[in-house]
């Protein structure tokens, strides 16, 4: 079955930089669109961004130009660099393939 592992969350400064790593099993991760997720205390959960098999990405508005998503196929791992950063980035950040869903990574945003 599919597996997806994140890792790389923290805790950043506003204004800092996190770069997230998500590990998947089980697909043929070059030919699949991965996904990066969040979710806020008291929030849904909310899409991110996305990179298909083309590497042609999509991202949210609220993090347009400030967060690039990226695959290795190699490695089979998805990332999301996110650069500054804001107290409004902070959740949990879920790595996503078709109906998969990593554990998830926490990020807080705080000074």
């Amino acid at each position: 079955q599919v597996q997806l592992v994140e890792s790389g969350g923290g805790l950043v400064q506003p204004g800092g930089s996190l770069r997230l790593s998500c590990a998947a099993s089980g697909l043929v991760f070059s030919l699949t669109t991965m996904g990066w997720y969040r979710q806020a205390p008291g929030k849904q959960r909310e899409w991110v961004a996305s990179i298909n098999s083309a590497s042609s990405t999509k991202y949210a508005d609220s993090v347009q130009g400030r967060f690039t998503i990226s695959r290795d196929n190699v490695k089979n791992t998805v990332y999301l660099q996110m650069n500054s950063l804001k107290p409004e980035d902070t959740a949990v950040y879920y790595c996503n393939v078709l109906v998969s869903w990593g554990q998830g990574t926490q990020v807080t945003v705080s000074s």
